[in-house]
């Protein structure tokens, strides 16, 4: 999944700054371009990992209906949102340092 977020993000211009795949949902930290909307990218996005990941999960459904953004209003917000995402995997436990978590990316680290 983590290939297919990047080619999704650099085939609409997005900027991507951070994410992390939890087991039950994910968190991304974008720059939209001119390009496309948000919207227009979380179908593209969904559209993509759904084709991929349908044959996995015995065509049940992989999506909730709607996604939750944030706006983003200045660089302390942008690095307190971008820790917090990459922090996800350690709030749940599931690993005891980030490094040992392989489905995360941060443009600043």
């Amino acid at each position: 999944m983590t290939k297919q977020l990047v080619e999704r993000c650099e085939k609409l211009s997005i900027d991507l700054i951070a994410f992390v795949i939890m087991p039950d949902h994910i968190h991304l930290l974008i720059q939209l371009s001119t390009v496309t909307t948000l919207s227009d990218f979380i179908r593209s996005f969904k559209g993509t990992l759904t084709s991929i990941l349908r044959p996995l999960i015995n065509n049940q459904r992989l999506w909730q209906r709607d996604y939750y953004d944030h706006m983003i209003r200045n660089e302390t917000e942008l690095l307190h949102n971008a820790r917090y995402i990459i922090a996800n995997p350690l709030r749940a436990k599931l690993v005891q340092k980030i490094s040992q978590y392989p489905y995360w990316w941060c443009k600043y680290l």
